[in-house]
């Protein structure tokens, strides 16, 4: 579990720095409750809820593989890929909103980096299911 830490940590510093962006753009705007049609702060607000509803359920894939002694190389390298591609979303949606490259990028990676993480974790399953069954 030291490997998911690292990226947990990171995660952590991510959704607090997002979180803090939203606190600020409340406060300049006065705005305490919603966006109040304000677009900056609607982009601050999905960019820090984003993070919060892909990060949880992308860690816990990468520490059920961590669980199952996936090789430390591509924990991390799967690690990374999960922080890029959220700091890219992040960055990508604060600064144009729907149609910007960094979000695009951002989400796709997410979901790529997800979906390896899940189908890893089904073939381990399924090896370790059919060595079992021998």
């Amino acid at each position: 579990m030291h490997i998911t830490g690292i990226y947990a940590a990171l995660a952590t510093l991510l959704v607090l720095l997002l979180a803090a962006r939203v606190s600020l753009g409340r406060a300049s705007t006065r705005i305490y409750f919603g966006d109040g049609g304000h677009a900056e702060l609607a982009l601050r607000l999905r960019a820090h809820a984003n993070a919060l509803e892909n990060l949880p359920l992308a860690l816990l894939l990468l520490l059920l593989l961590e669980l199952n002694q996936t090789q430390p190389l591509w924990l991390h390298v799967l690690g990374i890929l999960l922080i890029v591609a959220r700091i890219l979303h992040a960055v990508g949606l604060s600064r144009s909103g729907a149609s910007g490259i960094g979000r695009s990028a951002g989400t796709g990676l997410t979901w790529l980096t997800m979906l390896v993480m899940a189908l890893l974790l089904l073939w381990q399953w399924f090896v370790i299911a059919t060595t079992t069954l021998h």
